[in-house]
């Protein structure tokens, strides 16, 4: 496994992360989980993303029990604020400072630790004066309950904004968490130059497309049973922007190009989006451990300029690049 620094800080994290969205309490069993994060630990991951929000604060509770007899000085555990938890009462969501000082000690106490290395705003809120959010940021690092702050998805204006306010109250952002793919690529033409910029590094969810981009999917072909496209938890609505016959012939055409580099598809889009300076990590999920252990031979590739203008070759024109997507406020909890 390599590391790499996340932003301009000092905190290295392993450039392929175990991330629990969309699996833990709620995908898949809490052994089964448990087992994937053992799989991620024995194969050197550090770095754990996780979410208040995802399963309604039951993700935070199984990944902090896969966690409990490990090195709490060894990890890295990452989670976030933002989307609604608890009952949803008019101040359970967005980034008021009510919510999030309620919010980080409902982390720490699911995670079933002190402190997180990092916490990240899960969005934007619109609602909410900036100011106030990066203040109640800046407490929580000075009451040592979070040791660095990140933000996902979130614009180039809206990380320089709260990147001047941030240094301002003594603190600095060190991570946006934007998806980031082969066929999504909105955050390159703005997000990625800012961030160089302001010293923000991204840490990508969705690097393999929901699946798209492991070529499981075919053209014409009946979905796979069992695998996301099906799911009816929400899986499902993650997937199908990609399931079009266009998209899948073109990930088939990929396989000759993992083929010389002597990847699979689904390392090969790993270590595609590892070939951007700006990204310190890759977030994978797993439903089962020998996934993990897959994905994670993609550390340490380094591919060739031929094959990244190979990539382009078959992609064409395919790859979302729109700007304007790299943050709404419909998206859904990544």
């Amino acid at each position: 496994m390599d590391y790499r620094y996340l932003g301009n800080s000092g905190l290295r994290i392993s450039e392929i992360t175990y991330g629990n969205w969309l699996t833990h309490g709620s995908q898949v069993e809490n052994e089964t989980a448990k087992a994937c994060v053992a799989a991620a630990l024995e194969s050197g991951i550090t770095t754990f993303d996780t979410a208040d929000a995802y399963a309604n604060t039951a993700a935070e509770t199984v990944l902090g029990e896969a966690l409990a007899s490990e090195r709490r000085e060894s990890l890295e555990i990452f989670t976030k604020v933002y989307w609604p938890t608890g009952p949803k009462g008019p101040n359970d969501s967005g980034l008021s400072r009510k919510h999030i000082m309620e919010s980080i000690h409902g982390s720490l106490t699911r995670l079933g630790t002190d402190y997180v290395d990092l916490y990240q705003a899960h969005r934007y809120d619109y609602s909410t004066p900036l100011e106030e959010t990066m203040q109640a940021f800046a407490d929580v690092v000075r009451q040592g309950k979070a040791l660095y702050i990140g933000v996902s998805e979130w614009n180039a204006d809206q990380l320089r904004r709260g990147s001047a306010l941030a240094k301002e109250l003594g603190f600095s952002l060190v991570s946006n968490q934007p998806q980031y793919s082969m066929l999504w690529r909105v955050i390159e033409e703005e997000v990625v130059p800012a961030s160089r910029e302001l010293g923000i590094s991204q840490i990508v969810w969705s690097p393999v497309a929901q699946g798209i981009l492991s070529g499981k999917y075919l053209p014409g072909q009946p979905l796979p049973e069992g695998s996301r496209a099906t799911d009816s938890k929400g899986g499902a609505d993650t997937v199908k922007a990609f399931l079009r016959d266009e998209v899948l012939t073109a990930v088939q055409n990929l396989k000759p190009i993992a083929d010389e580099n002597g990847l699979t598809l689904a390392q090969l889009a790993i270590a595609w989006v590892l070939a951007n300076d700006n990204v310190a990590a890759a977030l994978i999920g797993a439903s089962r451990p020998e996934q993990v252990r897959d994905n994670v031979q993609a550390s340490g590739v380094r591919l060739s300029s031929e094959s990244l203008a190979s990539i382009d070759e078959v992609l064409g024109t395919l790859p979302e690049t729109d700007p304007s997507k790299t943050q709404s406020p419909e998206n859904r909890p990544s």
